[in-house]
């Protein structure tokens, strides 16, 4: 008597792969589109966040230690020179860490995809 497993491939002989899943618009493959868009929409809202909590600081910062108001730098007043030069820094940095994670997002989604 011989015990064998059964057939993990179909009968047809081409696998299933997520690339496939994808083209054919099958449930799997709408998971993992879906789970791209969640994990980007996790992203931008971490970093729109981020990005709120420390500019929202500012005035927090102003109202805890109002000395810091009558302050100037270059004869403008430091608050506003906080929000007017301070901002664009913070922008750029927000910015550049969210197109990297974005990058990072899609290049794991792509080697899913990829048939290996």
């Amino acid at each position: 008597m011989r015990v064998t497993a059964p057939r993990s491939a179909p009968a047809s002989g081409a696998p299933y792969t997520v690339s496939r899943e994808l083209d054919e618009q099958t449930e799997v493959g709408e998971l993992f589109i879906n789970s791209l868009i969640r994990s980007q929409l996790r992203l931008a809202l971490v970093v729109g966040g981020g990005f709120m909590l420390i500019l929202l600081g500012v005035p927090v910062l102003l109202a805890f230690l109002p000395v810091i108001a009558s302050l100037t730098l270059f004869t403008v007043p430091l608050p506003w020179f906080l929000l007017g030069a301070g901002v664009y820094p913070l922008v750029i940095v927000c910015g550049a860490l969210y197109v990297r994670s974005a990058a990072r997002n899609e290049q794991r989604f792509r080697d899913l995809v990829d048939d290996v």
